[in-house]
């Protein structure tokens, strides 16, 4: 099969299209034949191996595992002997923190966040729910205790997880303000949001207005300079944590009051990203949701979509087809 590769931490160029040989499915596992899959910002960590915290999982001298890709859409082609809930046809999609898509075939057991598609999206929509959209519904579901009537600002709003958190902010019912730059405000509005700011035109921090939830799924403003900016027992969430972040979460534990927090989505427990994935699945079926897709590219081009997205300025999610 084919299959992107990489042997050691660095630049786009360390990503290498190469034949390998197809992976047989264990007695719990299905094979899978990946039609889609994506590049997000951990995806990118993934490469570089930074932060150095992150190569305990990855590897601490080099990759563990050689192929990247957590998320995909595609057919099973193969079912182990003792797998019961797919069968050989089924389309389905979900994600393996075994890592493996960037491959025209991954194994997966039946029991990992796996489930079958909705028949009203393609592969290239289903691909990037398993990431963005489950860490949106951890955030503002999980964390942030999202309710309706709640004032929602979320910050990045036209990236991968700001197209999905406008949409699962207002399907719980809260009055979303999305912050994005000044070619995104249509966009941004299209999704649903009450109310758009451009952060080229406005600072959101000293406008005087305050949220009940502040998502920063970019994380480039600090929990102290959103303080002012939530209501008095205002959740700020942050997508990206760093040291002074992991304080500000431990210090604003310990009082009432307003709170800091943030969560490595993929190290939660499967059946609880299942459910949340179970959720998902029945919004994309319904239309309540929708995958907003900036570029594809082929499997071949991955090095060039991990350049683009290193860039910071794309609208939505990175799709790789297979």
């Amino acid at each position: 099969m084919k299959a992107i590769e990489y042997l050691k931490y660095g630049a786009p160029d360390v990503l290498h299209l190469n034949e390998m040989t197809r992976p047989a499915p264990k007695s719990d596992e299905v094979l899978i034949r990946v039609y889609a899959s994506t590049v997000t910002a951990a995806d990118i960590m993934m490469r570089t191996g930074k932060p150095f915290i992150g190569r305990f999982y990855t590897g601490l001298k080099g990759p563990k595992r050689t192929i990247l890709g957590f998320e995909f859409a595609g057919e099973v082609v193969e079912a182990g002997s003792a797998v019961k809930l797919f069968q050989t046809g089924d389309k389905v999609f979900g994600g393996t923190t075994k890592l493996g898509c960037y491959a025209e075939y991954v194994c997966v057991n039946e029991n990992d966040v796996l489930t079958t598609m909705p028949d009203n999206i393609t592969y290239a929509e289903a691909a990037p729910v398993n990431g963005s959209a489950i860490t949106v519904m951890n955030f503002l579901k999980g964390l942030g205790n999202i309710q309706k009537n709640q004032k929602v600002l979320i910050h990045g709003a036209s990236g991968g997880l700001g197209t999905y958190a406008i949409q699962i902010a207002k399907h719980f019912g809260a009055e979303v303000t999305g912050v994005c730059s000044t070619g995104n405000v249509a966009l941004v509005k299209s999704l649903g949001a009450d109310f758009v700011i451009d952060y080229n035109l406005e600072d959101f921090t000293k406008n005087g207005l305050q949220y009940d939830i502040i998502f920063d799924t970019v994380g480039k403003k600090s929990f102290s300079e959103c303080k002012s900016t939530l209501t008095k027992n205002g959740v700020y969430l942050s997508a990206v944590i760093d040291f002074s972040l992991f304080i500000q979460i431990i210090r604003t534990s310990l009082f009432n009051g307003k709170k800091a927090r943030s969560s490595a989505t993929g190290m939660l427990p499967v059946k609880e990203r299942l459910k949340y994935f179970i959720e998902l699945k029945e919004l994309l079926r319904t239309a309540k949701i929708k995958t907003v897709i900036d570029t594809t590219y082929p499997l071949s081009k991955v090095a060039e979509a991990h350049s683009y997205v290193e860039k910071g300025h794309k609208k939505g999610s990175i799709i790789i087809s297979v």
